[in-house]
């Protein structure tokens, strides 16, 4: 029997996947636990019109990424902290304290997709990078005055 996967199965198949299967354990097991459905004509086409409405959704956000990151390219953040000798400051500024500063610019960005390996200990201008997709990173400038 053909079904489709609605949930990842070990050793069978993956959500999504139409796969022929033993009738007992599609009737007995997959079916009645949700896992699958028949591979029936309707079934079907309902699985490639979910295929296009999430590729659609995908598309829409990495052109949302793209644009977010030509902003952040242009744009340079500047933080404020109190430092001492030589440069360097009392405590550190956080990916937190970027994203807020970036809000305040009216540019959303998740303070978890600053990826800053260390917060910055030192007065200057840092560039940060930012991982806005799995397929768009871009570098923001971040610069450290004193207050």
């Amino acid at each position: 029997m053909k079904v489709i996967f609605l949930k990842d199965v070990k050793g069978q198949g993956k959500k999504g996947e139409v796969k022929n299967v033993s009738d007992g354990y599609a009737r007995n097991y997959l079916i009645p636990r949700g896992l699958a459905v028949e591979a029936t004509e309707g079934n079907l086409k309902t699985l490639e019109a979910q295929k296009r409405s999430e590729a659609k959704r995908k598309a829409q956000e990495l052109a949302e990424a793209k644009a977010l990151a030509e902003k952040l390219e242009k744009t340079t953040v500047t933080i404020a902290a109190k430092a001492g000798e030589g440069g360097r400051l009392f405590g550190a500024v956080t990916s937190k304290q970027i994203a807020e500063a970036l809000a305040k610019q009216n540019l959303a960005v998740d303070k978890k997709k600053i990826l800053l390996d260390e917060p910055i200990r030192a007065l200057g201008t840092w560039r940060v990078p930012v991982k806005l997709h799995p397929d768009v990173t871009v570098h923001l400038a971040v610069t450290v005055v004193e207050e």
